[in-house]
């Protein structure tokens, strides 16, 4: 089985433009992949100078479809929940995604997504379930 490369990924989170509107960072990871990266000011936020929950639930998404991204799977959200431990306040320093397939399956694939600090501070975690709609690349 092909799997894209890092490159590749990346160019797929660039494609989202909704990743850029938010000016959420791509950064490449030592494993091949990448992972999101915010540094919240007013932009993200909602009255309480908090990241706005959207813009969590946004990343911890487009991460976990980019983690299908890898398997050379191309997915759209079937469903999506998240919990919420700690504000990432406009002062917090940078957050950053880390998700998991737990389930690669032909059709569907489950995953989870830990928005966390350098620090290993968990702010949120996500988990979604995915439809398998093709391949990025033909075998």
């Amino acid at each position: 089985m092909r799997k894209p490369t890092q490159e590749q990924i990346i160019e797929f989170y660039h494609a989202n433009r909704v990743i850029d509107f938010l000016e959420v960072e791509v950064v490449p990871t030592p494993d091949g992949e990448a992972r999101l990266e915010l540094c919240a000011d007013n932009r993200h936020a909602n009255l309480y100078s908090m990241a706005h929950g959207g813009v969590l639930t946004t990343m911890a998404d487009t991460a976990m479809g980019a983690k299908c991204l890898a398997l050379n799977k191309k997915v759209v959200t079937i469903s999506l929940t998240i919990e919420f431990m700690h504000a990432v306040m406009t002062n917090t320093p940078r957050v950053f995604t880390e998700a998991t397939v737990l389930h690669d399956g032909r059709q569907t694939m489950v995953c989870e997504c830990k928005i966390l600090d350098a620090k290993g501070k968990l702010y949120a975690k996500a988990n979604a379930t995915f439809f398998v709609i093709g391949k990025l690349l033909d075998d």
